[in-house]
């Protein structure tokens, strides 16, 4: 997510930049360049900022979408040597970097969910208030389409996803009002599968909270996607590629994102010694002994945005920043 529709400006960049710039201003040991890794590349929003700003850093970008490749092809004509494009799942970040000839990173962005071209772009799917087709991959060359889920997935099936990935009050209802309509003529637009949950919730709850259909889109995105299993297992495949003093800084905009992240970051920066047990320093330092926690945290609790930058995108509202340091090797 994280950017204008308009000017492509990026969630909270100034924030993002003061996180990571300390690792990437300067050549790394044995004089190789820092690298980033930004997982979700989109736009490169963030990512320009920091190549601007860090002259010696090189980037690896990550993306499933073929656009936004596309639109990193015309970032790596302009950053001659330093921009390398990987097309995939964040998830294979290790894979990406090992690629394009890196074992190590100082760096990792993740800018999660969906961006504001794919959302602009009608014909994706991403939309409940413009007519597509139900697609809403990532990747438009493999995998299930929204339409696959909506027109196959049994009753209590569907009802789980948009329970769990939709937190939907009324999963259920709107579930079995999708299998009804389906036996009359399969779904396969987005405006229809939106008029049909309107219809399946109550009046009352219609009247707030903005389109009644969101959070079923958001579920059927979700699944389609696989989105936080990705999450889930990238996380941790990122923080073992950082050398010491390497950061990851993540933007999420739901709180299923968000609560992943926190509990990675967590349980990295948590101090393996139980509260209350001895631990000898001289077990530390001859390596017999829990030397503490991997991770450190750059932020207290979740970021926001501030007001200003709310008001200029509206669409920046829902972000929570985190960030963590990589203070030590895995024992």
């Amino acid at each position: 997510m994280g950017e204008n529709a308009y000017q492509h400006v990026p969630v909270m960049a100034g924030r993002v930049t003061d996180l990571l710039l300390p690792v990437l201003s300067d050549t790394a040991p044995g004089g190789r360049p820092p690298v980033l890794v930004d997982a979700t590349l989109g736009r490169a929003g963030h990512s320009r900022v920091l190549l601007e700003a860090c002259p010696e850093m090189v980037l690896v970008g990550i993306d499933a979408d073929t656009a936004a490749i596309a639109h990193g092809r015309a970032l790596a004509e302009e950053y001659p040597g330093r921009v390398t494009l990987a097309h995939a799942f964040y998830d294979q970040i290790a894979d990406a970097v090992a690629d394009a000839g890196y074992r190590r990173i100082h760096g990792v962005l993740f800018d999660l969910g969906v961006s504001s071209p794919q959302l602009d772009d009608s014909s994706r799917g991403f939309s409940y208030s413009r007519d597509a087709p139900l697609d809403m991959r990532m990747n438009t060359s493999e995998g299930q389409t929204a339409e696959d889920v909506v027109n196959t997935y049994p009753a209590a099936r569907l009802a789980r996803v948009l329970s769990e990935y939709g937190e939907e009050r009324f999963a259920r209802r709107i579930a079995d009002a999708v299998v009804r309509e389906r036996a009359r003529e399969p779904i396969t637009s987005t405006l229809r599968l939106s008029g049909i949950v309107k219809d399946a919730i109550p009046a009352p709850a219609r009247r707030t909270g903005g389109n009644p259909a969101k959070r079923t889109f958001q579920a059927l995105r979700i699944e389609v996607n696989d989105e936080l299993g990705v999450l889930r297992r990238a996380l941790p495949a990122a923080m073992d590629l950082l050398v010491p003093g390497g950061r990851l800084v993540s933007l999420a905009y739901h709180s299923l994102e968000d609560r992943l992240v926190k509990r990675a970051l967590t349980a990295r920066t948590a101090d393996p010694v139980p509260p209350g047990i001895p631990v000898r320093a001289s077990d530390v330092l001859a390596g017999t002994g829990p030397a503490g926690p991997e991770f450190r945290l750059l932020t207290r609790g979740a970021e926001r945005p501030d007001s200003d930058e709310v008001t200029g995108n509206p669409r920046a509202a829902s972000a929570r920043l985190r960030a963590a340091m990589r203070i030590r090797e895995a024992s």
